[in-house]
């Protein structure tokens, strides 16, 4: 998978592949794609946010069908907002 972030390639990921990258508090906007499908996630950055996204290449209805009677099918994009990790020492308990 392609990433840009604000119009800059900032990674080419894998499965597994993680990649961390540093950025200015304010509106972003994330590229993802995997030659297919292109997403667009628009996000605010605040002063010392650790932002995370989980993003996952799938399968959709009909791929495994098409792979198996073309040899290629579709693979789809979900991207989701990892959770906030609380910054160590500040955890809440109750």
């Amino acid at each position: 998978m392609f990433v840009s972030i604000d119009g800059k390639q900032v990674a080419v990921l894998v499965h597994g592949q993680t990649e961390t990258v540093e950025i200015a508090p304010g509106p972003h906007a994330m590229r993802i794609h995997n030659t297919l499908v292109w997403k667009t996630v628009k996000f605010d950055a605040a002063p010392g946010e650790e932002i995370r996204y989980d993003i996952t290449n799938r399968a959709g209805f009909g791929t495994v069908t098409l792979v198996a009677t073309l040899g290629v099918g579709p693979i789809y994009l979900t991207v989701a907002r990892a959770p906030q990790h609380s910054a160590p020492g500040t955890e809440h308990k109750h």
